[in-house]
Parts: structure tokens; C-alpha cells; sequence
């Protein structure tokens, strides 16, 4: 397949991408089950055991090595660490929780900022593989007292969860699974009153592949203040947005 001269210079610099450019392909593919075998096959595997940040290190050297991984990658991942620095929040939410990343980042980040604090991470992922995954990375990192795994379609889960009285509050709000659905599912998180003065919501990928209908409705929004904070897509440097969106009223 012949590519345009900048495409080509970038999968000479990150050949880990080729896959991706040449048949559309980006997950589901049976990486998702290499990178676990990779991390618990892992030569300084005792190193890792109880430690996020290595772990988090070692998925993000097997996407840019071996094969790339839909995570949000180290740039944003500072980004977002240090936003739940600063906000310590108690209950986060996330909507795409895919092998893991960002539920271990948000709760390595968590109990950091908030050491003595009851904290919740509540991971909502549709494909039973990518979360049975994601519980054996959580549960090597040492977090599994602090992330729960809930599978199925994020609509279904978080209104399972309110009905049963297990979540009742959000106070960091991440969107991260079909940038189609953040409108909807945002609306959702309103109808059962989860959202309240003060929640931060982070929503990935606004610019890349963009979330333009999802971005019309936060920064329309009465009870709203948002802003977009560039991020980049690693591997391959592509830019791209997270809107953060508090809620102010």
C-alpha cells in the first residue's frame, strides 16, 4: 500500500502503527490477550507486582513495541493523573474501561492524593474479554480494593448500579468507550442525579475522531463550564483534545 511521504516517515519512526494505517484495525484483535501475556510474563514481573506505575510503564512500552493499544498512553495519562491530584476525588466513574489503564491510573492517583479516604473506581466496560483482562492487570497492581470491573453497556451498568444504591454520587466522571454515546450517557449520569456542584467530567478523544455533538451539549450547558486541554495520542504524537467539563451549579 502506498502511503503519502508524511504518513511514511511516521511508521518509519513508529512502525507499531503500520497495522493500523493498512487495514483500519485498532482492537479486538487478540493484542488485548498478547499484552497480558506480555505483562505476567514479564521478566522483572516481581517488580511490577503492586506497582501501577510500572505496570502502566510496561502496557505503555508494549503498545509502542509491539503493538498498539486504544489506552490513553502517557501524555494524557499525566494530564488526567494530575487533574485527579488536584480535585481528590472520592468516587470516579469510568465509561470504556477497556484492559485496565486508566481505572489504575485514576486509583493509583487517587489513594496518593486522598491517602486516608473511602475511594471508589467504578469501571464500566461492554466486552467481557477486555474486562476479565482489565480485573487481572487491576488485581497485579494491587487495586482491586479500590476499582470494581462492571461489564456491559455503560447505560445498562450505571443505571444497575444507582438501583442497587451502590453509586449515588460521581465526582470524577471519565468518557472514554463510542464518542456517539457521550451525549446520551452524559444525559444519563444527569437523569439519576449522580452529577453534582463541583464533579469534573473528562471526556477523551473530542478532536480525534472527534465528539463534536458531545461538545455542543457541555459547552451550551447552564450548569456547566468546559474547556478542551490538548492531549496527545501516544504512539504517534497525533493531537487530539480531552474536554474537561465541571459542574458549577
Amino acid at each position: 500500500m502506498d502511503h503519502p511521504p508524511e504518513v511514511v516517515a511516521l511508521l518509519e519512526k513508529y512502525p507499531v502503527l503500520r497495522k493500523a494505517f493498512e487495514t483500519g484495525v485498532e482492537s479486538n484483535d487478540g493484542r488485548e490477550e498478547k499484552l497480558l501475556s506480555f505483562i505476567l510474563s514479564h521478566p522483572d514481573i516481581d517488580n511490577l507486582r503492586g506497582s501501577p506505575t510500572k505496570i502502566l510503564s510496561a502496557i505503555d512500552d508494549f503498545s509502542a513495541n509491539h503493538d498498539f493499544l486504544i489506552s490513553i498512553g502517557g501524555h494524557k495519562a499525566g494530564i488526567l493523573s494530575n487533574l485527579i491530584t488536584e480535585e481528590k476525588p472520592q468516587t470516579a466513574v469510568e465509561l470504556g474501561g477497556y484492559l485496565g489503564y486508566s481505572a489504575i491510573l485514576f486509583a493509583d492517583a487517587m489513594r496518593r492524593s486522598s491517602p486516608y479516604q473511602q475511594l471508589r473506581v467504578f469501571s464500566l466496560e461492554l466486552s467481557a474479554e477486555f474486562a476479565s483482562i482489565a480485573r487481572e492487570l487491576i488485581q497485579l497492581a494491587g487495586l482491586s480494593d479500590i476499582v470494581t470491573v462492571v461489564t456491559g453497556p455503560a447505560e445498562e451498568s450505571l443505571r444497575k448500579l444507582h438501583a442497587q444504591g451502590t453509586l449515588t454520587s460521581v465526582d470524577f466522571l471519565f468518557l472514554d468507550h463510542g464518542e456517539d454515546l457521550y451525549p446520551a450517557d452524559f444525559k444519563v449520569c444527569e437523569e439519576l442525579g449522580l452529577l453534582h456542584k463541583g464533579t469534573v467530567i473528562a471526556a477523551d478523544n473530542v478532536e480525534r475522531p472527534g465528539a463534536p455533538e458531545y461538545r455542543k451539549l457541555v459547552r451550551s450547558h447552564s450548569k456547566l463550564q468546559s474547556t478542551g486541554v490538548k492531549g496527545l495520542i501516544q504512539p504517534g504524537d497525533f493531537e487530539d483534545e480531552i474536554e474537561i467539563s465541571r459542574v458549577i451549579a
